[in-house]
């Protein structure tokens, strides 16, 4: 694990730091602010919302608030710093909310595969 200090203006990967910085901050600060505050209603207001969906909700939006005040307080840049790997084989510079975010995509991708699979008593 390597630390390397990053500012990314855009995306993962710095997807959209190209754009320009009215359109940047439209997406993904204005944008981004309005997905989490829905999110995060429907989490406190859903009804019958099991606890893996939820889990998996949360980390999303608890990674998502992380990046959106990073990004208020250093002019719409996400500071990245984590950089893992092996030898020549890298990831992408990151931080601990990206990995959050992946987190609670992946745990809910893995619970819609098995969830009402189980088995049936005969």
């Amino acid at each position: 694990m390597r630390l390397h200090y990053s500012e990314n203006s855009g995306a993962f990967l710095s997807a959209g730091a190209q754009l320009d910085e009215s359109l940047r901050f439209a997406i993904f600060t204005v944008g981004v602010a309005l997905i989490l505050g829905a999110l995060s209603l429907y989490l406190l207001l859903a009804r019958g919302l099991t606890a893996g969906p939820a889990i998996a909700m949360a980390l999303v939006v608890g990674g998502g608030l992380g990046n959106l005040v990073d990004r208020l307080l250093h002019d719409g840049a996400v500071v990245d710093f984590l950089n893992v790997g092996l030898g020549p084989l890298r990831t992408g510079i990151f931080n601990v909310a990206d990995v959050f975010i992946v987190g609670g995509v992946l745990f809910l991708f893995v619970w819609s595969l098995f969830a009402g699979h189980e088995p049936e008593d005969e």
